[in-house]
């Protein structure tokens, strides 16, 4: 595929939203000289911060609250945003008349020329990522970050270099549709495996299979990366082609390993055995963070990527906003935004970084995942809750009141904005707690997303007296 294919074809965008990957396709398919239709069911004004980014393009046409038949059935291509699943009427529509559909992942992956580290995985892939990123940063390799955080995809093939690496965070649903056009990144990065999306999803072997398409369709000159620690992956090893590397918290015989010995972390290739750095070195808050530094040093000297450059680049690293993020401390009180944690085996490894009393703010919006693990530990290690509004908060409830820790007596209230939260855990906090805001859930109804939840965390701590 060339760019030059996009000129004069009737192109419709499904979903422009408001994170920035619409506009970012709008905007990419403009340029190459698409007529596009942008199609939403929000209305216009709901639509407006992403319409003021795209005032200035005269080729659009937009509908609003609404998905017209004749915009899937009578055009040359449908993007369809991320989320949207492929069994979508207005999908199903277009397949029938044999319209090509993408996704702004595979669109990228038919047009780019560079190599890919593509990195997935339930928790930690964005934090790998960046890690990544900032190795093949300091080792000169002019790296491209791509879906990592709010960033549009398309946008980024103009910023490549002829010897540019691209790291590509990959959701479940963009791989979803490298699957369906058979494409794997040359460099593939699987941190790990949990129940997530299962309002989605119709079961975790469907889920699973999506993140599998990271690896399916390398070939043995590629390279693939995984847990060394996950049952569910140990069982993937068959199905991968490329160069396997694995990471673990223990150390074993055979194969390509990184892994965790007398509190430092080492690479044997088999032959011989080299530390890379100590645990101590390491600034990132969280011991499940160890996992993610270990997934990007196996990546990184599976590319040949010299050790020294590895350990500075990890002693440099201080973290990726949204995780485990020190925000402010106030009156012996420090705040920290986690809301990245929209699963609750997230807010549990949240919970089991800190020795300190936290007082939590939790839940949200539910995504039929079991809460059961996270009620206990809240139970367990929690001073104090301060839960926000929604459906996964009256699950976590309901368990906690299960357990046999569990008391009348014990502190949570329900409320229904972050102010209201913030507020109400700084009059609780003493000096020496964390303030934690780890939700272990999804963040529809009271936040556009979780990022705009953790940024409305860090605005109400800043404007605390």
């Amino acid at each position: 595929m060339q760019i030059t294919d996009f000129k004069n074809k009737k192109i419709t965008v499904m979903g422009l939203g408001l994170h920035g990957g619409g506009v970012g396709t709008v905007r990419f398919l403009s340029s190459a000289g698409a007529h596009i239709i942008v199609t939403d069911l929000k209305s216009k004004e709901e639509l407006a911060p992403s319409l003021e980014k795209l005032k200035d393009l005269k080729n659009i046409t937009y509908v609003f609250q609404q998905h017209r038949p004749e915009d899937f059935s009578s055009v040359d291509m449908i993007v369809k945003g991320p989320s949207v699943p492929w069994d979508n009427k207005q999908i199903k529509l277009a397949l029938e008349k044999k319209i090509p559909v993408e996704i702004d992942s595979s669109l990228f992956f038919k047009l780019c020329k560079n190599k890919i580290v593509g990195v997935t995985g339930t928790k930690g892939k964005t934090t790998t990522a960046s890690l990544i990123f900032e190795i093949l940063k300091l080792a000169g390799k002019n790296p491209v970050k791509v879906g990592i955080g709010q960033t549009s995809v398309l946008d980024k093939l103009k910023e490549l270099k002829e010897n540019s690496i691209v790291v590509f965070e990959l959701s479940s649903w963009r791989l979803s549709a490298l699957g369906r056009n058979k494409i794997s990144p040359q460099i593939a990065v699987f941190t790990n495996i949990y129940p997530d999306h299962l309002n989605y999803y119709k079961s975790i072997e469907e889920y699973i299979a999506d993140k599998k398409n990271i690896f399916l369709f390398q070939n043995k000159e590629d390279i693939c990366v995984i847990s060394g620690d996950s049952n569910d992956m140990e069982n993937f090893a068959e199905e991968i082609r490329g160069h396997l590397a694995k990471f673990s918290k223990n150390k074993v015989s055979e194969g390509e390993l990184v892994y965790i010995e007398n509190e430092s972390i080492y690479f044997n290739n088999g032959i011989d055995e080299k530390k890379i750095i100590d645990l101590e070195d390491i600034k990132l808050i969280g011991k499940h963070n160890t996992s993610n530094v270990m997934a990007a040093i196996a990546t990184t000297v599976s590319m040949g990527i010299e050790r020294e450059i590895i350990k500075k680049a990890i002693m440099e690293f201080s973290g990726v906003a949204h995780r485990l993020e020190f925000v402010r401390e106030i009156d012996g009180v420090k705040y920290i935004n986690d809301t990245a944690a929209t699963t609750p085996e997230a807010g549990v490894s949240a919970l089991n970084s800190f020795s300190e009393p936290i007082i939590l703010i939790g839940g949200g919006s539910d995504k039929n995942l079991d809460m059961s693990n996270f009620a206990k530990e809240i139970c367990k290690k929690v001073k104090d809750v301060i839960f926000l509004k929604g459906q996964a908060t009256e699950k976590i409830i309901a368990e906690m009141k299960k357990m046999d820790n569990f008391s009348d007596d014990q502190n949570f209230k329900i409320v229904e904005s972050m102010k209201e939260a913030v507020e109400l855990a700084r009059r609780l906090a003493n000096i020496g707690d964390i303030v934690l805001l780890s939700p272990g859930s999804a963040s529809f109804g009271l936040f556009f997303n979780e990022f705009d939840r953790g940024d409305k965390f860090k605005e109400a701590v800043k404007n605390l007296g």
